[in-house]
Protein backbone atom coordinates (compact mmCIF):
# COMPACT_ATOMS: atom_id res chain seq x y z
CA UNK A 1 0.00 0.00 0.00
CA UNK A 2 1.34 3.41 -0.94
CA UNK A 3 1.89 5.81 1.96
CA UNK A 4 -0.54 8.70 2.04
CA UNK A 5 -0.35 11.71 4.39
CA UNK A 6 -3.71 11.07 6.02
CA UNK A 7 -2.63 7.53 6.98
CA UNK A 8 -0.01 9.13 9.24
CA UNK A 9 -2.89 10.74 11.13
CA UNK A 10 -5.04 7.61 11.44
CA UNK A 11 -4.14 7.58 15.14
CA UNK A 12 -5.23 11.20 15.35
CA UNK A 13 -4.20 12.06 18.91
CA UNK A 14 -0.69 10.62 18.75
CA UNK A 15 -0.17 11.82 15.18
CA UNK A 16 -1.17 15.29 16.31
CA UNK A 17 1.37 15.16 19.16
CA UNK A 18 4.20 14.03 16.87
CA UNK A 19 3.44 16.69 14.25
CA UNK A 20 3.13 19.42 16.88
CA UNK A 21 6.49 18.59 18.46
CA UNK A 22 8.17 18.57 15.04
CA UNK A 23 6.62 21.96 14.28
CA UNK A 24 7.68 23.38 17.64
CA UNK A 25 11.29 22.37 17.01
CA UNK A 26 11.46 23.97 13.60
CA UNK A 27 10.80 20.99 11.30
CA UNK A 28 7.75 22.52 9.61
CA UNK A 29 9.55 22.53 6.25
CA UNK A 30 9.93 18.75 6.49
CA UNK A 31 6.23 18.32 7.31
CA UNK A 32 5.35 20.53 4.35
CA UNK A 33 7.43 18.39 1.99
CA UNK A 34 5.76 15.29 3.39
CA UNK A 35 2.35 16.70 2.53
CA UNK A 36 1.24 16.79 6.18
CA UNK A 37 1.21 20.53 6.80
CA UNK A 38 -2.09 21.27 4.99
CA UNK A 39 -3.83 18.93 7.45
CA UNK A 40 -2.11 20.48 10.49
CA UNK A 41 -2.53 24.23 9.97
CA UNK A 42 -3.81 24.60 13.49
CA UNK A 43 -0.45 23.38 14.80
CA UNK A 44 1.14 26.68 13.84
CA UNK A 45 -0.86 28.38 16.58
CA UNK A 46 1.04 26.39 19.17
CA UNK A 47 4.35 27.88 18.08
CA UNK A 48 4.83 31.02 20.11
CA UNK A 49 7.29 33.70 19.18
CA UNK A 50 9.41 32.74 22.19
CA UNK A 51 9.53 29.09 21.05
CA UNK A 52 10.56 30.08 17.52
CA UNK A 53 13.32 32.34 18.78
CA UNK A 54 14.58 29.61 21.14
CA UNK A 55 14.66 26.90 18.47
CA UNK A 56 16.36 29.17 15.94
CA UNK A 57 19.35 29.43 18.29
CA UNK A 58 19.74 25.64 18.53
CA UNK A 59 21.71 23.46 16.14
CA UNK A 60 19.82 20.94 14.03
CA UNK A 61 21.28 17.89 15.87
CA UNK A 62 20.24 19.36 19.22
CA UNK A 63 16.74 20.09 17.95
CA UNK A 64 16.51 16.45 16.82
CA UNK A 65 17.53 15.23 20.28
CA UNK A 66 15.13 17.54 22.13
CA UNK A 67 12.26 16.57 19.81
CA UNK A 68 12.89 12.86 20.46
CA UNK A 69 12.97 13.44 24.23
CA UNK A 70 9.65 15.33 24.08
CA UNK A 71 8.05 12.56 22.01
CA UNK A 72 8.52 10.04 24.81
CA UNK A 73 10.30 6.77 25.67
CA UNK A 74 9.74 4.98 22.35
CA UNK A 75 11.30 7.80 20.37
CA UNK A 76 14.14 8.10 22.92
CA UNK A 77 14.87 4.40 22.41
CA UNK A 78 14.77 5.00 18.66
CA UNK A 79 17.32 7.78 19.03
CA UNK A 80 19.56 5.53 21.10
CA UNK A 81 19.45 2.89 18.36
CA UNK A 82 20.18 5.58 15.76
CA UNK A 83 23.26 6.59 17.76
CA UNK A 84 24.83 3.24 16.81
CA UNK A 85 24.47 3.93 13.07
CA UNK A 86 27.58 5.99 12.42
CA UNK A 87 27.59 4.52 8.91
CA UNK A 88 24.39 6.41 8.07
CA UNK A 89 24.21 9.56 10.20
CA UNK A 90 26.61 12.52 10.41
CA UNK A 91 29.05 12.58 13.38
CA UNK A 92 27.46 15.69 14.97
CA UNK A 93 24.04 13.98 15.01
CA UNK A 94 25.54 10.80 16.48
CA UNK A 95 27.29 12.80 19.20
CA UNK A 96 24.05 14.56 20.15
CA UNK A 97 21.96 11.36 20.13
CA UNK A 98 24.40 9.77 22.58
CA UNK A 99 23.17 12.33 25.14
CA UNK A 100 19.58 11.07 25.04
CA UNK A 101 18.17 10.40 28.51
CA UNK A 102 14.94 8.76 29.61
CA UNK A 103 12.75 10.67 32.07
CA UNK A 104 10.22 8.08 33.19
CA UNK A 105 8.62 7.89 36.66
CA UNK A 106 7.99 4.56 38.32
CA UNK A 107 4.49 3.15 37.82
CA UNK A 108 2.29 2.33 40.86
CA UNK A 109 3.14 -0.79 42.81
CA UNK A 110 -0.52 -1.82 42.69
CA UNK A 111 -0.16 -2.29 38.93
CA UNK A 112 2.94 -4.42 39.56
CA UNK A 113 1.13 -6.67 42.03
CA UNK A 114 -1.90 -7.05 39.77
CA UNK A 115 0.28 -7.98 36.82
CA UNK A 116 2.21 -10.59 38.84
CA UNK A 117 -0.94 -12.18 40.22
CA UNK A 118 -2.60 -12.16 36.80
CA UNK A 119 0.47 -13.71 35.14
CA UNK A 120 1.00 -16.51 37.69
CA UNK A 121 -2.63 -16.95 38.85
CA UNK A 122 -1.53 -16.89 42.48
CA UNK A 123 -1.51 -14.22 45.20
CA UNK A 124 1.76 -12.43 45.79
CA UNK A 125 2.22 -14.05 49.22
CA UNK A 126 2.36 -17.49 47.60
CA UNK A 127 4.89 -16.36 45.01
CA UNK A 128 7.46 -14.79 47.33
CA UNK A 129 8.26 -14.82 51.03
CA UNK A 130 8.82 -11.06 50.82
CA UNK A 131 8.27 -8.49 48.08
CA UNK A 132 9.67 -4.97 48.28
CA UNK A 133 7.07 -2.50 47.01
CA UNK A 134 9.70 0.19 46.53
CA UNK A 135 11.20 -0.20 43.02
CA UNK A 136 14.95 -0.75 42.80
CA UNK A 137 15.09 0.81 39.32
CA UNK A 138 12.61 2.13 36.74
CA UNK A 139 13.02 2.38 32.99
CA UNK A 140 10.92 3.17 29.96
CA UNK A 141 9.95 -0.47 29.36
CA UNK A 142 10.02 -2.02 32.83
CA UNK A 143 10.90 -1.58 36.46
CA UNK A 144 12.69 -3.84 38.91
CA UNK A 145 11.67 -4.83 42.45
CA UNK A 146 13.57 -6.95 44.93
CA UNK A 147 12.02 -10.02 46.53
CA UNK A 148 12.88 -13.02 48.69
CA UNK A 149 12.06 -16.54 47.53
CA UNK A 150 10.40 -19.10 49.77
CA UNK A 151 13.78 -20.80 50.28
CA UNK A 152 15.42 -17.51 51.34
CA UNK A 153 17.21 -16.64 48.09
CA UNK A 154 17.30 -12.96 47.14
CA UNK A 155 15.63 -12.22 43.81
CA UNK A 156 15.20 -9.37 41.37
CA UNK A 157 11.79 -9.14 39.68
CA UNK A 158 11.65 -7.26 36.37
CA UNK A 159 8.07 -6.31 35.44
CA UNK A 160 7.02 -4.84 32.11
CA UNK A 161 5.13 -1.54 32.17
CA UNK A 162 1.35 -1.81 31.68
CA UNK A 163 0.20 -1.04 28.12
CA UNK A 164 3.81 -0.47 27.01
CA UNK A 165 3.38 -2.96 24.15
CA UNK A 166 0.39 -1.02 22.82
CA UNK A 167 2.24 2.30 23.14
CA UNK A 168 5.35 0.96 21.38
CA UNK A 169 3.39 -0.67 18.55
CA UNK A 170 1.42 2.53 18.01
CA UNK A 171 4.59 4.62 17.90
CA UNK A 172 6.54 2.30 15.59
CA UNK A 173 3.56 2.22 13.22
CA UNK A 174 3.66 6.02 13.09
CA UNK A 175 7.45 5.91 12.62
CA UNK A 176 7.09 3.53 9.68
CA UNK A 177 4.48 5.75 8.02
CA UNK A 178 6.71 8.78 8.54
CA UNK A 179 9.74 6.90 7.16
CA UNK A 180 7.79 5.86 4.05
CA UNK A 181 6.67 9.45 3.53
CA UNK A 182 10.27 10.62 3.91
CA UNK A 183 11.57 8.20 1.28
CA UNK A 184 8.78 9.18 -1.08
CA UNK A 185 8.75 12.98 -0.73
CA UNK A 186 12.31 13.74 0.43
CA UNK A 187 14.56 11.78 -1.98
CA UNK A 188 17.79 12.95 -0.31
CA UNK A 189 16.74 11.11 2.87
CA UNK A 190 17.01 7.73 1.14
CA UNK A 191 20.75 7.67 1.75
CA UNK A 192 19.91 7.26 5.48
CA UNK A 193 17.50 4.37 4.73
CA UNK A 194 14.64 5.62 6.98
CA UNK A 195 12.45 2.53 6.48
CA UNK A 196 15.40 0.21 7.17
CA UNK A 197 16.26 2.10 10.36
CA UNK A 198 12.67 1.88 11.62
CA UNK A 199 12.52 -1.84 10.80
CA UNK A 200 15.78 -2.44 12.66
CA UNK A 201 14.47 -0.49 15.66
CA UNK A 202 11.18 -2.41 15.59
CA UNK A 203 13.02 -5.74 15.77
CA UNK A 204 15.26 -4.45 18.57
CA UNK A 205 12.52 -3.06 20.80
CA UNK A 206 10.27 -6.09 20.29
CA UNK A 207 13.13 -8.27 21.50
CA UNK A 208 13.58 -6.04 24.55
CA UNK A 209 9.86 -6.25 25.33
CA UNK A 210 9.93 -10.05 25.33
CA UNK A 211 11.34 -11.03 28.73
CA UNK A 212 11.04 -14.72 27.93
CA UNK A 213 13.54 -14.17 25.14
CA UNK A 214 15.84 -12.23 27.48
CA UNK A 215 15.67 -14.98 30.10
CA UNK A 216 16.58 -17.63 27.55
CA UNK A 217 19.47 -15.49 26.33
CA UNK A 218 20.77 -15.32 29.91
CA UNK A 219 20.52 -19.09 30.23
CA UNK A 220 22.36 -19.52 26.93
CA UNK A 221 25.21 -17.22 28.02
CA UNK A 222 25.42 -19.09 31.32
CA UNK A 223 25.77 -22.36 29.40
CA UNK A 224 28.39 -20.98 27.00
CA UNK A 225 30.52 -19.60 29.87
CA UNK A 226 29.97 -22.37 32.38
CA UNK A 227 33.68 -23.24 32.19
CA UNK A 228 34.85 -19.61 32.38
CA UNK A 229 34.63 -18.30 35.96
CA UNK A 230 35.46 -14.75 34.85
CA UNK A 231 31.83 -14.12 33.75
CA UNK A 232 28.87 -14.58 36.09
CA UNK A 233 25.33 -14.63 34.68
CA UNK A 234 22.45 -14.28 37.20
CA UNK A 235 20.39 -17.43 37.55
CA UNK A 236 16.93 -17.25 35.97
CA UNK A 237 13.84 -18.71 37.64
CA UNK A 238 12.76 -20.91 34.72
CA UNK A 239 9.38 -21.82 36.22
CA UNK A 240 8.49 -18.10 36.51
CA UNK A 241 9.78 -17.11 33.08
CA UNK A 242 7.13 -15.39 30.93
CA UNK A 243 6.84 -12.63 28.35
CA UNK A 244 6.09 -9.76 30.75
CA UNK A 245 7.97 -10.82 33.92
CA UNK A 246 11.57 -11.91 34.47
CA UNK A 247 12.53 -13.30 37.88
CA UNK A 248 16.25 -13.82 38.44
CA UNK A 249 18.87 -14.02 41.11
CA UNK A 250 19.74 -10.70 42.71
CA UNK A 251 23.46 -10.02 42.38
CA UNK A 252 25.15 -7.26 44.35
CA UNK A 253 28.50 -5.99 43.19
CA UNK A 254 30.79 -3.04 42.76
CA UNK A 255 30.36 -0.43 40.06
CA UNK A 256 33.17 -0.11 37.54
CA UNK A 257 33.37 3.61 38.34
CA UNK A 258 34.08 2.87 42.03
CA UNK A 259 37.79 2.15 41.58
CA UNK A 260 38.70 2.91 45.22
CA UNK A 261 36.27 0.30 46.58
CA UNK A 262 37.55 -2.26 44.06
CA UNK A 263 41.07 -1.68 45.38
CA UNK A 264 39.82 -2.07 48.97
CA UNK A 265 38.63 -5.56 48.06
CA UNK A 266 42.22 -6.25 46.92
CA UNK A 267 41.11 -6.69 43.32
CA UNK A 268 43.23 -5.69 40.32
CA UNK A 269 41.30 -3.20 38.12
CA UNK A 270 43.70 -3.74 35.21
CA UNK A 271 43.08 -7.51 35.31
CA UNK A 272 39.32 -6.97 35.52
CA UNK A 273 39.43 -4.66 32.47
CA UNK A 274 41.45 -7.23 30.51
CA UNK A 275 39.11 -10.07 31.54
CA UNK A 276 36.07 -8.05 30.45
CA UNK A 277 37.59 -7.38 27.05
CA UNK A 278 38.53 -11.03 26.55
CA UNK A 279 35.03 -12.15 27.58
CA UNK A 280 33.43 -9.82 25.05
CA UNK A 281 35.80 -10.87 22.26
CA UNK A 282 35.03 -14.52 22.99
CA UNK A 283 31.31 -13.76 22.72
CA UNK A 284 31.60 -11.96 19.40
CA UNK A 285 34.31 -13.88 17.54
CA UNK A 286 34.08 -17.39 18.96
CA UNK A 287 30.40 -17.81 19.84
CA UNK A 288 28.83 -15.34 17.41
CA UNK A 289 26.47 -13.87 20.02
CA UNK A 290 27.35 -10.91 22.23
CA UNK A 291 25.94 -8.46 24.77
CA UNK A 292 24.91 -5.40 22.77
CA UNK A 293 24.94 -2.80 25.55
CA UNK A 294 27.93 -3.22 27.91
CA UNK A 295 27.72 0.27 29.44
CA UNK A 296 28.81 0.80 33.09
CA UNK A 297 25.25 0.58 34.44
CA UNK A 298 24.96 -3.00 33.15
CA UNK A 299 28.22 -4.20 34.74
CA UNK A 300 29.02 -5.18 38.33
CA UNK A 301 32.22 -6.57 39.81
CA UNK A 302 31.71 -9.38 42.33
CA UNK A 303 33.95 -9.74 45.43
CA UNK A 304 35.81 -12.68 43.81
CA UNK A 305 36.75 -10.51 40.81
CA UNK A 306 34.29 -12.06 38.35
CA UNK A 307 32.21 -9.82 36.11
CA UNK A 308 28.41 -9.85 36.17
CA UNK A 309 26.46 -8.50 33.20
CA UNK A 310 22.84 -7.35 33.41
CA UNK A 311 20.17 -6.49 30.82
CA UNK A 312 20.36 -9.05 28.04
CA UNK A 313 17.53 -7.42 26.07
CA UNK A 314 19.89 -6.13 23.35
CA UNK A 315 21.83 -9.05 21.91
CA UNK A 316 23.92 -8.94 18.73
CA UNK A 317 24.62 -11.85 16.39
CA UNK A 318 27.51 -12.47 14.01
CA UNK A 319 27.30 -15.45 11.69
CA UNK A 320 30.43 -17.36 10.73
CA UNK A 321 30.74 -15.61 7.36
CA UNK A 322 30.88 -12.14 8.94
CA UNK A 323 33.26 -13.30 11.65
CA UNK A 324 35.58 -14.65 8.96
CA UNK A 325 35.28 -11.39 7.00
CA UNK A 326 36.24 -9.35 10.07
CA UNK A 327 39.27 -11.56 10.66
CA UNK A 328 40.24 -11.10 6.99
CA UNK A 329 39.97 -7.36 7.54
CA UNK A 330 42.24 -7.49 10.60
CA UNK A 331 44.80 -9.52 8.64
CA UNK A 332 44.65 -7.09 5.71
CA UNK A 333 45.24 -4.11 8.02
CA UNK A 334 48.14 -5.90 9.71
CA UNK A 335 49.73 -6.63 6.31
CA UNK A 336 48.82 -3.23 4.81
CA UNK A 337 46.98 -5.11 2.05
CA UNK A 338 44.69 -2.46 0.53
CA UNK A 339 43.12 -4.67 -2.17
CA UNK A 340 42.01 -7.34 0.31
CA UNK A 341 40.71 -4.70 2.71
CA UNK A 342 38.60 -3.10 -0.06
CA UNK A 343 37.23 -6.52 -1.06
CA UNK A 344 36.21 -7.25 2.54
CA UNK A 345 34.64 -3.80 2.93
CA UNK A 346 32.59 -4.32 -0.24
CA UNK A 347 31.41 -7.71 1.02
CA UNK A 348 30.45 -6.38 4.47
CA UNK A 349 28.66 -3.22 3.32
CA UNK A 350 25.44 -2.95 1.36
CA UNK A 351 25.85 -0.21 -1.28
CA UNK A 352 23.09 2.42 -1.29
CA UNK A 353 24.59 4.22 -4.27
CA UNK A 354 27.16 3.60 -6.98
CA UNK A 355 30.54 2.96 -5.36
CA UNK A 356 33.60 4.42 -7.05
CA UNK A 357 36.10 1.67 -6.33
CA UNK A 358 39.14 3.82 -7.20
CA UNK A 359 38.12 6.50 -4.68
CA UNK A 360 37.30 3.83 -2.10
CA UNK A 361 40.75 2.28 -2.54
CA UNK A 362 42.35 5.71 -2.08
CA UNK A 363 40.43 6.34 1.15
CA UNK A 364 41.20 2.86 2.51
CA UNK A 365 44.89 3.36 1.65
CA UNK A 366 44.95 6.68 3.51
CA UNK A 367 43.20 5.04 6.46
CA UNK A 368 45.68 2.17 6.62
CA UNK A 369 48.67 4.48 6.21
CA UNK A 370 47.42 6.48 9.21
CA UNK A 371 47.36 3.42 11.48
CA UNK A 372 49.92 1.05 9.95
CA UNK A 373 53.08 0.85 12.01
CA UNK A 374 51.60 2.65 15.03
CA UNK A 375 52.95 1.09 18.24
CA UNK A 376 50.39 -1.13 19.92
CA UNK A 377 50.39 0.87 23.14
CA UNK A 378 49.47 4.02 21.16
CA UNK A 379 46.71 2.45 19.07
CA UNK A 380 43.13 3.38 20.03
CA UNK A 381 40.45 1.02 18.76
CA UNK A 382 37.54 3.45 19.26
CA UNK A 383 38.82 6.24 16.97
CA UNK A 384 40.07 3.62 14.50
CA UNK A 385 36.62 2.04 14.19
CA UNK A 386 34.91 5.43 13.94
CA UNK A 387 37.27 6.45 11.12
CA UNK A 388 36.61 3.16 9.36
CA UNK A 389 32.81 3.61 9.62
CA UNK A 390 33.25 7.16 8.31
CA UNK A 391 34.84 5.75 5.15
CA UNK A 392 31.89 3.40 4.64
CA UNK A 393 29.39 6.23 5.14
CA UNK A 394 31.18 8.56 2.70
CA UNK A 395 30.95 5.91 -0.04
CA UNK A 396 27.32 4.93 0.58
CA UNK A 397 28.13 1.53 2.08
CA UNK A 398 25.56 0.56 4.70
CA UNK A 399 26.70 -1.88 7.39
CA UNK A 400 24.46 -4.65 8.78
CA UNK A 401 22.72 -3.59 11.98
CA UNK A 402 24.40 -6.21 14.18
CA UNK A 403 27.83 -5.16 12.93
CA UNK A 404 27.13 -1.57 13.95
CA UNK A 405 25.96 -2.79 17.37
CA UNK A 406 29.30 -4.63 17.66
CA UNK A 407 31.27 -1.48 16.78
CA UNK A 408 29.32 0.60 19.28
CA UNK A 409 29.75 -2.06 21.97
CA UNK A 410 33.53 -2.23 21.39
CA UNK A 411 33.81 1.56 21.66
CA UNK A 412 31.75 1.48 24.88
CA UNK A 413 33.85 -1.37 26.23
CA UNK A 414 37.07 0.53 25.64
CA UNK A 415 35.66 3.44 27.68
CA UNK A 416 34.63 1.10 30.51
CA UNK A 417 38.11 -0.44 30.53
CA UNK A 418 39.67 2.99 30.95
CA UNK A 419 37.40 3.70 33.92
CA UNK A 420 38.91 0.65 35.61
CA UNK A 421 42.45 1.20 34.38
CA UNK A 422 43.53 4.56 32.89
CA UNK A 423 46.28 2.72 30.97
CA UNK A 424 43.91 0.11 29.49
CA UNK A 425 44.36 -0.43 25.75
CA UNK A 426 41.91 -2.70 23.96
CA UNK A 427 44.38 -3.19 21.09
CA UNK A 428 46.75 -5.05 23.43
CA UNK A 429 43.96 -7.55 24.12
CA UNK A 430 42.63 -7.68 20.57
CA UNK A 431 45.97 -8.33 18.83
CA UNK A 432 46.86 -11.67 20.51
CA UNK A 433 43.21 -12.74 20.36
CA UNK A 434 43.08 -12.23 16.58
CA UNK A 435 46.44 -13.95 16.16
CA UNK A 436 45.07 -17.01 17.97
CA UNK A 437 41.95 -17.01 15.77
CA UNK A 438 44.13 -16.84 12.64
CA UNK A 439 46.27 -19.75 13.83
CA UNK A 440 43.12 -21.78 14.52
CA UNK A 441 41.73 -20.90 11.10
CA UNK A 442 44.76 -22.36 9.31
CA UNK A 443 45.06 -25.38 11.55
CA UNK A 444 45.11 -28.53 9.35
CA UNK A 445 41.92 -29.83 10.95
CA UNK A 446 40.05 -26.59 10.19
CA UNK A 447 41.38 -26.52 6.62
CA UNK A 448 40.16 -30.09 6.03
CA UNK A 449 36.76 -29.28 7.56
CA UNK A 450 36.33 -26.25 5.27
CA UNK A 451 37.44 -28.27 2.25
CA UNK A 452 34.86 -31.00 2.98
CA UNK A 453 32.19 -28.35 3.54
CA UNK A 454 32.96 -26.72 0.18
CA UNK A 455 32.92 -30.13 -1.55
CA UNK A 456 29.51 -30.91 -0.03
CA UNK A 457 28.20 -27.54 -1.25
CA UNK A 458 29.50 -28.18 -4.79
CA UNK A 459 28.08 -31.71 -4.85
CA UNK A 460 24.69 -30.38 -3.69
CA UNK A 461 24.71 -27.75 -6.43
CA UNK A 462 25.73 -30.36 -9.05
CA UNK A 463 22.93 -32.65 -7.84
CA UNK A 464 20.29 -29.89 -8.11
CA UNK A 465 21.48 -28.50 -11.47
CA UNK A 466 19.79 -31.11 -13.77
CA UNK A 467 16.52 -30.71 -11.84
CA UNK A 468 16.47 -26.90 -12.20
CA UNK A 469 17.56 -27.12 -15.84
CA UNK A 470 14.79 -29.62 -16.58
CA UNK A 471 12.16 -27.38 -14.97
CA UNK A 472 13.36 -24.39 -16.97
CA UNK A 473 13.25 -26.29 -20.28
CA UNK A 474 9.79 -27.64 -19.42
CA UNK A 475 8.45 -24.12 -18.82
CA UNK A 476 9.97 -22.91 -22.09
CA UNK A 477 8.44 -25.80 -24.05
CA UNK A 478 5.00 -25.20 -22.48
CA UNK A 479 5.16 -21.41 -23.03
CA UNK A 480 5.03 -20.85 -19.26
CA UNK A 481 8.26 -18.87 -19.03
CA UNK A 482 7.56 -15.41 -17.58
CA UNK A 483 9.80 -12.38 -17.31
CA UNK A 484 9.00 -9.88 -14.57
CA UNK A 485 9.95 -6.27 -15.18
CA UNK A 486 10.13 -3.80 -12.30
CA UNK A 487 9.53 -0.18 -13.22
CA UNK A 488 11.29 2.16 -10.82
CA UNK A 489 10.67 5.85 -10.32
CA UNK A 490 7.19 5.77 -11.87
CA UNK A 491 5.28 6.33 -8.61
CA UNK A 492 5.68 10.08 -8.80
CA UNK A 493 4.54 10.15 -12.43
CA UNK A 494 1.48 8.02 -11.63
CA UNK A 495 0.59 10.25 -8.70
CA UNK A 496 0.84 13.34 -10.90
CA UNK A 497 -1.45 11.69 -13.48
CA UNK A 498 -3.94 10.86 -10.69
CA UNK A 499 -3.83 14.43 -9.39
CA UNK A 500 -4.26 15.91 -12.87
CA UNK A 501 -7.16 13.63 -13.75
CA UNK A 502 -8.86 14.38 -10.42
CA UNK A 503 -8.56 18.12 -11.08
CA UNK A 504 -9.97 17.70 -14.58
CA UNK A 505 -12.95 15.71 -13.27
CA UNK A 506 -13.60 18.23 -10.48
CA UNK A 507 -13.26 21.12 -12.93
CA UNK A 508 -15.76 19.52 -15.34
CA UNK A 509 -18.25 18.88 -12.53
CA UNK A 510 -17.93 22.46 -11.27
CA UNK A 511 -18.34 23.84 -14.80
CA UNK A 512 -21.44 21.69 -15.34
CA UNK A 513 -22.95 22.88 -12.06
CA UNK A 514 -22.23 26.55 -12.83
CA UNK A 515 -23.72 26.34 -16.32
CA UNK A 516 -26.77 24.33 -15.29
CA UNK A 517 -27.59 26.52 -12.31
CA UNK A 518 -27.04 29.69 -14.41
CA UNK A 519 -29.59 28.41 -16.94
CA UNK A 520 -32.02 27.52 -14.17
CA UNK A 521 -31.68 30.99 -12.61
CA UNK A 522 -32.34 32.62 -15.98
CA UNK A 523 -35.29 30.48 -17.13
CA UNK A 524 -36.83 28.96 -14.02
CA UNK A 525 -39.65 30.27 -11.90
CA UNK A 526 -38.98 32.20 -8.67
CA UNK A 527 -39.96 29.11 -6.63
CA UNK A 528 -36.82 27.21 -7.78
CA UNK A 529 -34.45 30.10 -7.15
CA UNK A 530 -33.84 29.05 -3.53
CA UNK A 531 -32.25 25.80 -4.85
CA UNK A 532 -30.37 27.15 -7.86
CA UNK A 533 -28.75 30.20 -6.27
CA UNK A 534 -27.04 28.34 -3.36
CA UNK A 535 -25.78 25.68 -5.78
CA UNK A 536 -24.47 28.41 -8.10
CA UNK A 537 -22.65 30.16 -5.23
CA UNK A 538 -21.23 26.85 -3.90
CA UNK A 539 -19.98 25.92 -7.39
CA UNK A 540 -18.27 29.29 -7.69
CA UNK A 541 -16.57 28.81 -4.32
CA UNK A 542 -15.41 25.30 -5.29
CA UNK A 543 -14.02 26.67 -8.54
CA UNK A 544 -12.14 29.38 -6.65
CA UNK A 545 -10.80 26.75 -4.23
CA UNK A 546 -9.57 24.61 -7.14
CA UNK A 547 -7.83 27.59 -8.79
CA UNK A 548 -6.23 28.56 -5.46
CA UNK A 549 -4.93 25.02 -4.95
CA UNK A 550 -3.37 25.00 -8.41
CA UNK A 551 -1.76 28.42 -7.91
CA UNK A 552 -0.50 27.45 -4.45
CA UNK A 553 1.18 24.31 -5.78
CA UNK A 554 3.12 26.42 -8.28
CA UNK A 555 2.11 24.16 -11.17
CA UNK A 556 -0.28 26.32 -13.14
Amino acid sequence: MQPYPLRFLKNLNRGREVATVLLNYGFGDVLERLGLLPYLKWGRRLITRKTREATEQLTTPRRIRLALEDLGPTFVKFGQVLSTRADLLPPDVIQELCKLQEHVPAFPVQDVLEQLEEEYHRPIKELFAKFDEQPLAAGSLAQVHTAVAKDGRELAVKVRRPDVVHVVERDVALMLELAQLLERHVPESRVFDPVGLVNQFTRTIRRELNFRREGRAMQEFARLFQDDPRLYVPLVESEKLCESVLVMERVDGLKVSDRETILKYRLDPALIARNGAEIFLRMAFEMGVFHGDPHPGNIRIRPDGSICLFDYGMIGFLDETRRESLIDLFVAVARNDVDTAVHVVMSLGQPTQRVEKVLLQADVRDFMDAYYGVPLEQLRIGPLLNDFIGILASHGLQCPGDLMVLVRAIVTLEGVGRQLDPHFNLAEVLAPFVERLIRERYHPRKVVERAFSDIRTLLGAAHDLPLHLGRTLQKISQDEMKVQLEHRGLDHLINEFDRSSNRIVVGLLISSLVLSTALIIRTASPNSMWIAVPIFILSGLLGAWLIWGILRSGRL
